[in-house]
């Protein structure tokens, strides 16, 4: 199996039966920049979510989500964004080295595929299809090269279909 590549809209995922739309996220609670908009423009649930796991995290993460947790909502009847904590922080103020944290992003693909494989989500399909845009490479300042080894080594590898958007709008 390879990476699917098409132009079109992750907020749109094509095909039938369960879906995740993956997507890189911040440890600090800010949303509102990037891919995370067109989600936003599309449902409320996954900005509401992610912000109720940041205020948590005040109380048990001295303010910043856990770098490698992801957060399935559910957004639809078989289809749930997935807040994936990939990036430390936002920008590069003060630093030269760029938000994106690769580990971060494997322990979040690795736990995407042990949920697209959980029959809570997967129902009586095989699996959970995987759909993103090219996360981590945008603002978070990362090398898709790099992601793409991962997304191929941690999900398409263990037999899940993955299905990259770039956005044609």
């Amino acid at each position: 199996m390879t990476i699917n590549y098409v132009k079109g809209d992750a907020t749109a995922p094509k095909g039938e039966g369960p879906r995740f739309i993956i997507h890189c996220c911040n440890d600090i609670g800010l949303w509102g920049a990037g891919f995370v908009l067109a989600i936003s423009r599309r449902w409320s649930e996954p900005e509401n979510q992610y912000c109720a796991w940041h205020d948590l995290s005040l109380v048990h993460y001295a303010s910043r989500l856990p770098l490698g947790g992801i957060q399935p909502v559910k957004v639809d009847k078989n289809l749930w964004v997935v807040n994936m904590i990939g990036q430390h922080g936002v920008g590069t103020r003060g630093s030269k080295e760029p938000p994106i944290r690769y580990d971060a992003i494997r322990a979040c693909l690795s736990r995407v595929a042990v949920r697209a494989l959980d029959t809570k989500y997967r129902g009586a399909y095989k699996s959970v299809a995987i759909h993103a845009p090219r996360f981590g490479a945008g603002l978070a300042g990362g090398d898709w090269n790099v992601i793409e080894k991962l997304i191929q080594e941690e999900l398409v590898d263990k037999g899940l279909s993955v299905t990259v958007y770039d956005f044609d709008g």
